[in-house]
């Protein structure tokens, strides 16, 4: 159950990951509002895009090695910045394993170039940190702009820069380990509806289809990529459809008693 007691975020610190790497816009925004609400920032993101690869802890390693490049990312002077070879969720993992000494106190993980809604969310390297924060015992928020099918040239990360304190005020007041998956529609925050918790979709806004294809060079696997059914009533797609942005609390693995129609003692 939730706590009613906010912390200041004044002192807590705060990792910053996405999944889209290091040289993403996304990022720099949810890291100036990090740093903007008064948390001590370190930001570390893949070095190139790793969308899509969920809690993958998948890393390029050289002798044992992954390479770490520190950064100067615009508008952040002075906040350490990383991008390294390896996968959102790795990352955060590094974090929890002694790389980050002191640990982070939260994790922020976006902001994601495209919804991460329903179902389909664990999929997302985005949601797949902030998972994985959680799994830490870390207070975790995963956020995203819903840009729809062709990203704009400008995307409105301001939309995301305006309801961002509301929504890590709820992140702070939520029991340790608690992760949020926030959405933001793509548009001006003047015309944004109130912030809404929505129940996920059955699956997500996009619905793939994959056939196997043969040609001269062999068997293939082709996908093709269309909008799904309408949204049901009260899920993350139809209110962010609607314009309101959505936070959900997601729930992470755990076990359920009872398979074998016995009693057994288990923990989350």
């Amino acid at each position: 159950m939730a706590s009613s007691r906010r912390l200041p975020a004044t002192g807590l610190r705060a990792l910053i990951t996405n999944d889209d790497g290091i040289d993403s816009p996304g990022l720099w925004a949810l890291a100036a509002g990090a740093v903007e609400a008064g948390f001590d920032v370190t930001v570390a993101a893949p070095h190139v895009d790793a969308s899509g690869v969920g809690g993958s802890v998948l890393a390029v390693r050289e002798g044992g090695r992954v390479r770490l490049h520190p950064r100067e990312l615009p508008g952040l002077d002075g906040v350490p910045a990383f991008a390294v070879e390896g996968h959102p969720a790795f990352i955060v993992h590094s974090a929890a394993r002694g790389w980050l000494d002191p640990a982070p106190d939260v994790v922020l993980s976006g902001i994601n170039l495209g919804s991460n809604v329903g179902r389909a969310v664990l999929h997302s390297g985005t949601v797949g940190a902030a998972l994985t924060a959680g799994i830490h015992g870390w207070r975790a928020l995963a956020v995203s702009l819903d840009s729809g099918w062709d990203p704009p040239e400008e995307p409105r990360w301001d939309a995301v820069r305006h309801v961002l304190p509301t929504v890590l005020d709820l992140l702070l007041g939520e029991d340790e380990g608690a992760v949020l998956n926030l959405n933001v529609p793509d548009r001006a925050p003047a015309e944004l509806g109130e912030l809404r918790e929505a129940r996920l979709a059955a699956f997500g806004a996009v619905q793939v289809r994959v056939d196997q294809r043969s040609g001269d060079d062999g068997h293939g696997l082709h996908m093709s990529f269309g909008e799904g059914t309408p949204p049901e009533p009260g899920t993350d797609t139809a209110l962010l459809v609607e314009g309101h942005p959505t936070v959900t609390r997601l729930e992470s693995i755990g076990a359920r008693p009872g398979v074998l129609g016995t009693a057994v003692t288990t923990g989350r």
